[in-house]
């Protein structure tokens, strides 16, 4: 039986961004219709400017539903949503856009749980125009969880050397300490472990961050935060036949993984996870939504304004989430 490639929806997040302009330099690659069926759920008009703008050879074709896309290298397949005004403006925050952005996300959600694609692959939405557009959220993850109906997800960094989940994301500090708690801590380590195993991980090795400096050192720094919200979780995981140490501290745990000594970082807030892979290099981490019943991936990267609509946008980011898409995606 030989595996179908699968097929992988591309939404083109905020289409001021830089969203066009990478789907358009990543599909320009042949290996990637070697590998998968993609195509994008967006504005033709916005992916054509953007073809425009890098000269490119690719064309654009107009479907209605993924059966009608040809899935061949040369064409880009686009699902047509037609929100967009034909002069928008590259990198300023829109209304438009934000609205647009959304409805690109809810029509992929769609196809995903009817079954019609295999996997979401999503460019960068910028989250002031999202709100503008009248969709208050604080990202991507949490609209996927909401129309999903999952309460229990996560956002996992995945770069070449270094996989990190998160407890807690788009909170403030004083907040994420606050919400931390064993029972939360515990089913992330559960996600990491049950996401990992399902990627051909046999018995994944994961460690957990401490909240304090020197993950607390014994209750010398912070208020017991590590032995009230952590140790609890990490144990009843250990019990649980899952390979999970921790707290570890974070200023060496990172090092250490990217070394080989685990294979994924539970990291207990946004900046702790965030920042070690983005000093692997923005375009090599891939952001993956897990604990959703549907596959998402997505750029490790924003709407970058500044740089939008000039032509020089990497795309590795966006290859890279495909790569992973692909990678995750049930095989039918």
């Amino acid at each position: 039986m030989t595996m179908s490639r699968p097929i992988i929806g591309l939404t083109m997040g905020d289409g001021a961004g830089v969203g066009p302009e990478i789907i358009m330099k990543a599909l320009d690659d042949r290996g990637v219709y070697d590998s998968c069926r993609p195509f994008v759920i967006g504005d033709a008009k916005m992916l054509e400017r953007a073809g425009n703008l890098l000269k490119s050879k690719l064309s654009v074709r107009t479907i209605s539903t993924p059966k009608e896309a040809q899935y061949a290298h040369g064409v880009v397949d686009c699902l047509d949503l037609d929100l967009l005004p034909a002069d928008l403006s590259f990198g300023k925050v829109s209304a438009e856009a934000g609205y647009a952005a959304f409805m690109y996300l809810k029509k992929a959600i769609e196809l995903a749980n009817s079954g019609e694609i295999d996997a979401i692959c999503t460019a960068p939405l910028n989250k002031e125009a999202l709100h503008k557009g009248g969709h208050v959220y604080p990202g991507h993850t949490e609209i996927l969880a909401e129309l999903t109906g999952t309460k229990d997800y996560s956002m996992m960094l995945s770069a070449p050397k270094l996989k990190v989940i998160h407890v807690t994301t788009h909170v403030g500090i004083i907040d994420a300490v606050n919400m931390i708690n064993p029972e939360r801590v515990y089913k992330v380590i559960r996600l990491a472990h049950e996401t990992l195993q399902k990627a051909g991980y046999d018995q994944p090795r994961i460690a957990v961050c401490g909240i304090n400096p020197h993950a607390g050192e014994n209750g010398l720094f912070g208020y017991g935060e590590e032995e009230e919200k952590v140790i609890p979780a990490v144990e009843r995981a250990q019990r649980e036949g899952v390979k999970v140490v921790g707290p570890l501290p974070a200023d060496t745990l990172f090092f250490r993984t990217t070394r080989g000594d685990f294979d994924i970082v539970v990291a207990m807030y946004h900046d702790q996870g965030h920042g070690p892979v983005k000093v692997l290099g923005l375009e090599a981490g891939v952001n993956i939504t897990v604990g959703l019943p549907i596959i998402r991936t997505s750029v490790d990267h924003g709407t970058a304004f500044d740089i939008a609509g000039k032509g020089i946008a990497d795309e590795q980011s966006m290859k890279e989430a495909i790569r992973q898409a692909i990678e995750l995606a049930p095989k039918r």
